[in-house]
């Protein structure tokens, strides 16, 4: 049998570099693959009508044979969002802690697939076998209870994958991260460290989740006439169990509004991971029952989003709520990069209603500052650093702070997804690509909307769209009627009539240059349209608007 040195394990990130979200690892060894989560992404800007991005699974699924199961770290989006598409393209068992498994159970069930997976609970300290993989399940902290790290014992060497992790020495649920089981890793030999990247520029440590209680409180006590609302994330089971400690403590009610709020924490309460005092929780019906500074709201659309509750509150499309002058609305959460926009928009809105809105001091991150992120190499000791979860930016500091740490310069690789890194003793080195560009899911198509369609959508957002009509004779090839022009987000066309007749003109001349030279194929004469009205226009108006011609025989 060949020595440890010799064999090399192969780590293949389908998604969750180079942007924050759609999170997806493979590690294979021989006839042996585990996927460590599998989350989505949501669209940016430019991805215009796409509502959701997930992983492309083509190497799970050229695999399916060798793929021996999903483990989670945590309940987030981004870890488990994509989970029912690709459990769909290949059925692997799901290994998780109990409220991970919770909220995964509660997407399985809306697509109707429980009976297909199976799905086994995993608690902190157990260890699983797939294939000829160990994996461990560590405690760690988060901003969603029962997060784990994974420790994976592979024949080439331990694998610590951090997941999403803080250190929380005063945790608002459950015991704080694990850190003497790390520390005993490190005395075994880490070979790589997998940790994550989010919080890597910030200096220090990451606050407790408990300061954030104490800031509740002292927002309470100061605004006890007053109707409180509350914008968080849905999955922080945490910070809604201290807004409901505040809201009892200050003999208030409270009501949970938004989908996903109302799903997480009914799955959360079930699982015993929050404890509701009797009669705090009413109906959003019963608000009229009780005075305003009775009330608290927790709601979903810290983050501007178009949809959530706390959007169409601010305005007043909400068909149960409506803000009041001196309504105290309390943003907990910073706006995730690239929200910002939408964040202010909605606090403008509310501000202009007469609302009083707060957003400082109420949001702690759920994510390793530089300090911590220290204390983890300290504790693990690898021999080699592999930075994920972040953008371009994240990796590159964290791979700074790998060295600092003491990890070689050229034992720290940033990864691209799709790369495949092999790893052993002797070896780290990036031999090969597999294709992971992401899938769009627009509506209930998924994958029907390429990049190909995403370019079209942009030419017509930014130029708009002008149809040709032509009829022509089967037998002489004449224009029997037409061409006429339609226009929609080009120009206002009862403003520019004139353009519109010198197109005409334009589409004229090109089919009967066309027809005298007789040329009746459709493909050649719509070419011979699209190219001299779109000349044409560039040179009139500096704008290429998308050109469609239609044509019809009879």
């Amino acid at each position: 049998m060949k020595g440890k040195k010799n064999k090399t394990v192969k780590i293949i990130p389908l998604g969750g570099l180079e942007q924050i979200g759609m999170n997806i690892t493979a590690i294979e060894y021989e006839d042996s693959i585990i996927v460590i989560d599998c989350g989505l992404a949501f669209p940016e800007d430019e991805m215009l009508g796409i509502d959701l991005v997930i992983p492309d699974v083509t190497y799970l699924k050229d695999n399916a044979d060798k793929v021996k199961g999903l483990v989670v770290t945590h309940g987030h989006e981004d870890h488990i969002g994509a989970i029912p598409y690709v459990e769909n393209e290949i059925n692997m068992p799901i290994y998780a802690t109990k409220l991970t498994m919770g909220l995964i159970d509660h997407k399985l069930a809306e697509h109707n697939m429980m009976n297909t997976v199976r799905r086994k609970i995993v608690t902190h300290g157990q260890i699983i076998n797939l294939g000829c993989f160990r994996i461990e399940f560590i405690r760690t902290n988060h901003s969603i209870v029962d997060a784990a790290a994974l420790a994976i014992y592979t024949p080439a060497g331990i694998i610590v994958h951090t997941g999403d992790f803080k250190v929380d020495y005063t945790p608002v649920f459950g015991e704080m991260i694990d850190l003497p089981r790390f520390g005993e890793l490190g005395k075994k030999g880490v070979l790589a460290l997998m940790a994550d990247s989010t919080n890597v520029e910030r200096p220090g440590y990451t606050q407790s989740e408990k300061t954030v209680g104490k800031t509740f409180d002292h927002l309470f006590a100061d605004n006890k006439d007053r109707r409180i609302i509350i914008a968080t994330f849905a999955s922080n089971v945490d910070r809604v169990q201290q807004i409901i400690n505040s809201a009892y403590k200050y003999g208030r009610k409270v009501v949970v509004e938004g989908r996903s709020m109302v799903n997480i924490i009914q799955t959360a309460t079930e699982l015993g991971y929050i404890n509701i005092p009797k009669n705090t929780l009413i109906e959003i019906d019963q608000i009229k029952n009780y005075p305003d500074e009775q009330i608290v709201l927790i709601t979903t659309g810290s983050q501007g989003e178009n949809m959530a509750a706390l959007s169409r509150i601010a305005a007043s499309i909400h068909n149960k709520i409506t803000i009041k002058p001196g309504d105290v609305v309390i943003f907990s959460s910073n706006p995730i990069p690239g929200n910002e926009k939408a964040v202010f928009k909605v606090i403008n809105e509310l501000e202009l209603k007469g609302a009083h809105v707060v957003f400082q001091d109420t949001h702690v991150s759920g994510h390793a500052c530089q300090e911590e992120l220290k204390l983890m190499y300290a504790l693990t000791k690898p021999k080699y650093a592999i930075p994920v979860h972040g953008e371009y930016r994240h990796l590159k500091r964290h791979a700074e702070l790998a060295c600092e740490m003491g990890v070689q310069k050229d034992h720290v690789k940033i990864l691209s997804t799709g790369d495949v890194l092999e790893l052993s003793e002797d070896v780290f080195e990036v031999t090969g690509q597999v294709p992971a560009q992401g899938i769009f899911v627009d509506g209930l198509g998924v994958g029907d909307v390429g990049n190909i369609v995403l370019r079209d959508r942009q030419h017509l957002s930014q130029n708009g769209l002008i149809i040709v009509v032509v009829t022509l004779e089967r037998e002489s090839g004449q224009i029997l009627a037409g061409p006429d022009i339609v226009s929609r987000g080009f120009v206002y066309v009862r403003e520019s009539e004139n353009l519109m007749d010198e197109c005409r003109m334009v589409v004229q001349e090109a089919l009967d240059s066309c027809l005298e030279r007789n040329i009746t194929d459709w493909g050649k004469l719509k070419s011979c349209v699209k190219d001299s009205l779109g000349e044409f226009l560039w040179k009139k108006t500096k704008r290429s608007p998308m050109i469609l011609p239609v044509i019809t025989e009879v």
